[in-house]
């Protein structure tokens, strides 16, 4: 009965030992720095830097005069639609199909043109966000290589981490310092 019980205990000990010894022949797990990776947010980036505010005002301008433009057509076509409509009691039924058929060709070539013009705004606007990420990326690689990092996540995908990770304020930093330096020129150019 004795031996039993000593031959579990001894089993117990032989694996735990085992164990051990395995433990120290294996190198030693590296500890993974804090520094590792680094989080972004990517809109604060993109918002709060002079280039993104720059974009930002240059296309909520164009989009404004875009829309008084078209506020003033609509004006003059309302205009337009009540001057034919008083002049139908007035011509033949034949010329008013013809002025009527005239100004619906006259309203959807305004409205295409516009359209276009519409178009073109979120054209610019995304092709100067494709500028500005190209610009920023050295900006961030900059920083992961000082860092020592390896890669930047977006800061919402992080559930818990360190606030000294987060490099938005630094990145805008560095991007803001070279506008400022002419490195880099904000959008300027009208659509």
């Amino acid at each position: 009965m004795q031996r039993a019980v000593l031959f579990p205990v001894l089993c117990s000990l032989a694996l735990l030992g085992g164990a051990g010894h395995a433990q120290d022949t294996a190198p030693p797990a590296r500890p993974v720095s804090a520094q590792a990776l680094l989080t972004l947010d990517d809109e604060l980036l993109f918002n709060g830097s002079l280039f993104g505010k720059a974009l930002i005002s240059h296309h909520e301008s164009e989009t404004q005069k875009l829309t008084a433009e078209n506020r003033q057509i609509e004006a003059g076509l309302a205009a337009e639609e009540q001057d034919l409509t008083t002049r139908r009691a007035t011509i033949s039924r034949e010329e008013f199909a013809a002025l009527a058929d005239a100004f619906n060709v006259k309203v959807e070539g305004i409205r295409a043109a516009q359209e276009a013009k519409s178009r073109d705004l979120t054209r610019l606007l995304e092709e100067e966000r494709v500028r500005f990420l190209e610009a920023v990326r050295p900006i961030l690689a900059d920083i992961m290589s000082r860092r020592g990092a390896v890669a930047i996540i977006d800061k919402r995908a992080v559930f818990v981490g360190f606030e000294n990770i987060d490099i938005t304020a630094e990145a805008i930093a560095q991007l803001d310092a070279a506008i400022a330096e002419g490195k880099l020129t904000t959008p300027t150019s009208n659509p």
